[in-house]
């Protein structure tokens, strides 16, 4: 994956009311979004007024939220329109449900056949969950299935999709995958993308095999720094809006075609990263997790990376 970070100087922002270094992961959902696009231009769809809670959460007896923790809409992004999805993490960890999935799949196909002939110049999703929700559990997992599908739907048609993930709660589960399926990742050096959360692999396989109390690890093996030293995302950017406004706006352009020769060097990339780390053991000198990978890699100063700042990482990467 490309990582255009060279160019995000350029991309300053204009017309967006922000405030300098104003911490994108302690932002709520709109609050990203006021800030993020341009100052006045977000128009949402399905707002809390609209009362479109889960019907599973309320059988459940468990509190609801009058958006099911997502607000989507139009906006505009350094002048350009562009399709937004937010999810809030504060509203259960921002779980993907039945009407949640439902409100991003009709945000990308509407991308596709806007009412009103507007075609945006991209989908912008502002990722923040710990996957699907277990109250809703098949209905939740099918609405992942479903906004893949409509995701890559967009990017056939030529249409951009840019993933941005700095929130606290991370990005996991099913909507990892729904990153990864993206045009264009956009990661904070707090950020954390992976399949499967820490706690998920603790209690799959033991405390032995990961420590989900070991905040090191934890971001060490899926934290922003990780992903980018790896060619797992596109932008590494401080936790800053304004960083992550000129990241965006950049991933405008970044549209990639969904091809075989695009899926092979995909392939070719995770097989050859698998290789890297063939015979690696606790204790041989280097390490059987992020660190072990960043030497094989090539990276200088491996075991310094968690305390380098964020400029200093992108200069490391060697893919």
């Amino acid at each position: 994956m490309s990582g255009p970070t060279s160019e995000l100087s350029s991309a300053q922002p204009q017309g967006a009311a922000l405030t300098p270094l104003l911490s994108y992961a302690e932002c709520s959902a709109r609050e990203r979004l006021a800030h993020l696009v341009d100052a006045g231009s977000f128009h949402e769809w399905l707002p809390p007024s609209e009362r479109l809670t889960s019907p599973h959460l309320a059988q459940l007896g468990v509190p609801s939220a009058f958006d099911d923790g997502i607000a989507i809409g139009r906006a505009r992004l350094a002048g350009r329109t562009v399709f937004v999805a937010a999810q809030e993490g504060a509203f259960m960890g921002g779980g993907v449900g039945e009407v949640h999935g439902a409100k991003l799949v009709g945000l990308l196909r509407r991308a596709l056949r806007d009412p009103h002939g507007e075609r945006p110049d991209a989908v912008v999703l502002l990722a923040e969950s710990g996957g699907v929700r277990l109250h809703e559990a098949n209905a939740g997992l099918i609405a992942v299935s479903e906004v893949m599908r409509a995701l890559l739907d967009v990017r056939a048609a030529g249409i951009p999709v840019v993933v941005l993930i700095g929130g606290a709660n991370g990005c996991f589960g099913g909507m990892g995958i729904v990153a990864r399926c993206a045009d264009h990742v956009v990661m904070s050096d707090i950020g954390r993308l992976a399949m499967s959360g820490p706690e998920v692999i603790e209690a799959s396989h033991g405390v032995e095999e990961f420590d989900a109390r070991d905040r090191a690890l934890v971001w060490r093996t899926t934290g922003g720094k990780h992903r980018w030293l790896c060619g797992d995302c596109d932008a590494l950017v401080d936790d800053d809006v304004a960083a992550f406004r000129a990241a965006a706006i950049v991933g405008l352009d970044a549209a990639r075609p969904v091809t075989r020769e695009l899926l092979e060097t995909e392939h070719a990339l995770l097989a050859a990263r698998a290789r890297l780390l063939d015979g690696a053991t606790h204790g041989d000198g280097d390490g059987d997790d992020a660190v072990a990978l960043w030497r094989r890699l090539g990276v200088g100063d491996a075991v310094r990376i968690s305390d380098l700042d964020v400029d200093a990482v992108r200069a490391l990467r060697t893919l």
